[in-house]
């Protein structure tokens, strides 16, 4: 029914940065919170960044300053600035899209912060 898509992971040096994007297709209903999510083999997956569909914004605080989330409610995308990275930011990201009656997530993408 409904489906996200990421794209956009990697691997990338420390400081580096990358975007992530991830498409959202199918039933959607209008008001919703998107998100990002990360996992590290052996970790919980955790939250990193959430964002409504006015524009309201919330990171963790281990990413904040450094992250940036959108979204395009036109083109049902939400994004991931990712900036001044770190090899703690190693993980599979995980797009989230959250309605009053459902969850969604996606597939996941690597990114990967190595020398």
């Amino acid at each position: 029914q409904v489906q996200l898509v990421e794209s956009g992971g990697g691997l990338v040096q420390p400081g580096g940065s990358l975007r992530l994007s991830c498409a959202a297709s199918g039933s959607i209903f209008s008001i919703n919170i998107m998100g990002w999510y990360r996992q590290a083999p052996g970790k919980q997956r955790e939250v990193v960044a959430t964002i409504t569909t006015v524009g309201n914004t919330n990171y963790a605080d281990s990413v904040s300053g450094r992250f940036t989330i959108s979204r395009d409610n036109a083109k049902r995308t939400v994004y991931l600035q990712m900036n001044s990275l770190k090899p703690e930011d190693t993980a599979v990201y995980y797009c989230n899209l959250k309605s009053a009656a459902r969850q969604y997530w996606g597939q996941g993408t690597q990114v990967t912060v190595s020398s």
